[in-house]
C-alpha cells in the first residue's frame, strides 16, 4: 500500500513521493524556550516522532530538523522578569525541554539549529527579499510586503482580506499594508541586538525557519511539520518569503496535528487548566502519556481529562502483564517464533475464538502497516495492537491446560510483533519485568505500604489458615482488600495484586 498523507497545502490526502529517491527532509517547528513544555507540546512532539519513526521503518532515509527559538519578544519578557540573560533563560529551558523528550522517549532530531546561530543566513535571505522587491526597511525595521506576493494565504485557504479582518492586528503607521509581518526588528535599548545592513537589531519569528530550512534542507524539502495553531500566521509567512526569495516550490507537503483541550476547553493558565508534561508524568508513566495522545488521529482534536489518562495507564499495564505471561510462556528454547494456525496439540478444536486469535496475531503488522500508510492513523494501528493482545490471552488461556506448541509458537510471534510495532510507536520497550515491578512500587507507595508488609500479612494469615482460625484469616483478607491488594490463593500458594 502506499503511504498516503493528508497535505494542508491541498486539503486532502495525497500519495506520498518524496522528491529525491527514498530520501526525505523534514522540518518541524520546535519550541520558544521561555518556559516549561505543555501537553500542547507533548503531543506535537510524539506527533512527528513516530512520522520519522515509521518513514525510517519503511526504509527511507530521513533527514530530521527542528528548530529551537531563543530569541523572541517572550523570552526578552521573561528574562527580564527574572533578572537573567535571555541565553541564559533560554539554554535554561531548553535544557527542560530536553529532559521531557527523553522522558517521553522522543528521539533528538538530526539537527537542532537555532536563532542566534544562523543571524547571518537570517540576513542574506532578508536582503535578498530586499532586493527582489518583496520587502522593505523603515527606520531599522524590515516588512514583508503581502501584496507584492501572489498568492498570499494558499496554505490558511483565505483571501488577504479575509485574514485581515479576522485577525487582531496592531495598527502600525509604518507598514505599507497591515498584514505585513517583520522580519527583522531594530533594536531597542537594553535588548539583544545583531549588527545588520539596516542596524543593529534582531529577526522577526517568521524569517527564521525559512533560513533554517533553507540552510539544512534545501530550498524546496519534502515535509513541514508543527500543530494546527502554525498554519497563520508562522507557516503562511514561511511560504510567501521562502518563495519570494527562492522563486521556487517552499514545502511539498503541509502536515500539522491537532488542538489539545483539557477537559473540554482549551488550555489556559488563566483557566488553571495549564499542564505540564512534568505534571502529568509525576503521576503516570511516560509510555502511559504516548498511549494517550496515540488514541486519537493526529488531525483530530485531543480532549485531556485525568479519567482518560487513568484509562490508558491502566491499559498499558495490562498489555505489559500479557507481554510477561506470554514471554514466560513461551520461555523454552525449543519454542520457534512461527505461526502454525489449526487444531492444537491439547485435542481442542480450532474453535471460532481460537481462530480469531490467531488471525489477530498473524494479521497484526499487515494491518499496522494499513492504518500507518493511511496518514499515520496511529488510533486504528493501537486498535490492531489491542486485538493482537486479546489474541495472546486467548491462547494463554489454552496453553495452561496443557503443552501446545501450535499456542506458544503463535503467542511468541505475537509476541515479537507487538515489540516490533511497538519500536515505531515508541511504546512497550521497557523491560516487562523492570516494568511490571517499578509500576507495582508506585501503587504501594500510594497506598503507604511496601511489599515486606504484605508478604508479613501473608505469611500470618496462613499461619492463621494453618490453626483454622479462620476469624483471623478473613480479618487479614479484608484488611489488605481494603487497601486495594486482592489476594489470590491456589494450590502453589497465595498471590496478590493491587485492584486498579
Amino acid at each position: 500500500m502506499t503511504l498516503r498523507l493528508y497535505n494542508s497545502f491541498s486539503g486532502q490526502k495525497e500519495d506520498f513521493k518524496p522528491l529525491s529517491g527514498n530520501h526525505v527532509g523534514i522540518y518541524v517547528c520546535g519550541i520558544t524556550a521561555y518556559d516549561d513544555c505543555h501537553l500542547g507540546h507533548a503531543r506535537a512532539a510524539v506527533v512527528f516522532d513516530i512520522i520519522v519513526r515509521y518513514l525510517r521503518h519503511r526504509g527511507f532515509k530521513v533527514t530530521h530538523v527542528q528548530n529551537i527559538t531563543d530569541i523572541d519578544d517572550k523570552i526578552i519578557n521573561r528574562a527580564r522578569e527574572k533578572g537573567v540573560s535571555f541565553k541564559e533563560l533560554s539554554e535554561h529551558y531548553t535544557g527542560e525541554f530536553h529532559r521531557d523528550m527523553e522522558a517521553l522517549g522522543v528521539a533528538r532530531p538530526d539537527v537542532e539549529p537555532r536563532a542566534t546561530g544562523h543571524i547571518q543566513d537570517i540576513i542574506r535571505l532578508i536582503e535578498t527579499l530586499v532586493s527582489k522587491g518583496y520587502a522593505y526597511a523603515v527606520e531599522g525595521n524590515v516588512f514583508f510586503s503581502v501584496e507584492n506576493f501572489h498568492g498570499y494565504g494558499r496554505l490558511s485557504h483565505r483571501s488577504l482580506e479575509e485574514m485581515q479582518a479576522g485577525a487582531r492586528v496592531e495598527i502600525d503607521p509604518r507598514k505599507r499594508h497591515p498584514m505585513d509581518f517583520a522580519l527583522w526588528k531594530s533594536g531597542k535599548p537594553g535588548e539583544p541586538a545583531w549588527e545588520s545592513p539596516w542596524g543593529p537589531g534582531r529577526p522577526g519569528w517568521h524569517i527564521e525557519c525559512s533560513a533554517m530550512s533553507i540552510r539544512y534542507l534545501g530550498e524546496t524539502f519534502d515535509i513541514h511539520g508543527g500543530g494546527q495553531d502554525l498554519i497563520f500566521p508562522h507557516h503562511e509567512n514561511e511560504v510567501a518569503q521562502s518563495v519570494a526569495a527562492t522563486g521556487k516550490p517552499f514545502v511539498r507537503y503541509f502536515v500539522h496535528n491537532g488542538f489539545v483541550t483539557i477537559n473540554g476547553e482549551k488550555m489556559s493558565k488563566s483557566l488553571g487548566n495549564f499542564l505540564t508534561i512534568k505534571e502529568i508524568l509525576s503521576g503516570y508513566h511516560p509510555e502511559a502519556l504516548r498511549l494517550f495522545l496515540l488514541s486519537k488521529h493526529y488531525r483530530s482534536p485531543l480532549d485531556y481529562s485525568e479519567d482518560l489518562i487513568r484509562e490508558k495507564q491502566v491499559s498499558l499495564d495490562r498489555i505489559y502483564v500479557t507481554l510477561a505471561e506470554a514471554l514466560d510462556a513461551v520461555a523454552s528454547p525449543a519454542i520457534s517464533p512461527t505461526i502454525h494456525p489449526g487444531a492444537s496439540a491439547t485435542g481442542i478444536s480450532p474453535s471460532t475464538e481460537v481462530e480469531t486469535a490467531y488471525s489477530r496475531i498473524n494479521n497484526l503488522k499487515e494491518l499496522f502497516y494499513q492504518a500507518m500508510d493511511d496518514d499515520f492513523n496511529t488510533a486504528q494501528a493501537m486498535g490492531h495492537v489491542f486485538d493482537a493482545v486479546k489474541g495472546i490471552n486467548t491462547l494463554l488461556q489454552i496453553s495452561k491446560k496443557g503443552p501446545d506448541q501450535d499456542c506458544l509458537a503463535a503467542i511468541g510471534a505475537g509476541v515479537s510483533a507487538i515489540r516490533e510495532v511497538g519500536q515505531v510507536l515508541g511504546l512497550f520497550s521497557t523491560d516487562t519485568k523492570s516494568y511490571l515491578e517499578g509500576r507495582r512500587a508506585e501503587k504501594l507507595s500510594k497506598l503507604s505500604l511496601t511489599a515486606d508488609q504484605i508478604r508479613d500479612l501473608i505469611h500470618q494469615r496462613e499461619e492463621a489458615r494453618a490453626k483454622k482460625d479462620w476469624a483471623v484469616a478473613d480479618a487479614i483478607r479484608k484488611k489488605l482488600a481494603g487497601a486495594n491488594i486482592i489476594l489470590k490463593d491456589s494450590p502453589q500458594g497465595t498471590t496478590w495484586e493491587i485492584k486498579e
